[in-house]
């Protein structure tokens, strides 16, 4: 069995991340789409909420299973016995972080390989950042997440106040 675990913060999951896992997951037995716990960056919604909002997101999909991780990745990927990392490239600049961190995490754990998946074209410009900056400034962010999510924006950003923008890296 090949289980593979796509991570990352999901703040908020996006149609990038859906296409990506979307893609990935018919290539293996099982994808994990695992929601980091603790980055080191502020992000709007916590650990529960972004993790709720993802399960909503792949209910549908048998294969694709959610959870929660913290710590090292390729910790988690021996925990639950999983052999690959699914990353997601948009532009040029992902593909130097992205390489930088799975040399890193081959060097950790030569035994777990990276798989990396281009993005779409009309998904390349879609990061957490930019739905969130546009949800704070009560923007139409409809065609970038799903209405689930896009309800949940609206939600936290009356509960924070529409100034509170949540600005991280483009590498979501």
């Amino acid at each position: 069995m090949t289980r593979a675990v796509f991570p990352g913060t999901f703040d908020p999951v996006h149609y990038g991340h859906i296409d990506i896992a979307r893609r990935a997951a018919p290539l293996f037995d099982e994808l994990i789409v695992a929601v980091y716990d603790r980055p080191l960056k502020s992000l709007l919604f916590t650990p529960e909420q972004r993790m709720q909002l993802v399960q909503e997101t792949f209910a549908d999909d048998k294969r694709i299973r959610v959870t929660m991780f913290g710590g090292l990745i390729v910790e988690y990927c021996r925990k639950v016995d999983a052999q690959v990392i699914v990353r997601g490239l948009r532009v040029f600049s992902d593909f130097e972080h992205e390489f930088r961190m799975a040399l890193a995490n081959h060097r950790l754990a030569p035994e777990i390989e990276v798989v990396a998946f281009i993005t779409h074209e009309e998904h390349s410009f879609l990061t957490g950042s930019t739905v969130r900056e546009i949800a704070s400034l009560d923007g139409d962010v409809s065609s970038m997440v799903p209405e689930h999510v896009a309800a949940a924006l609206e939600r936290r950003f009356l509960e924070v106040g529409n100034d509170a923008v949540y600005m991280t890296s483009l590498r979501d």
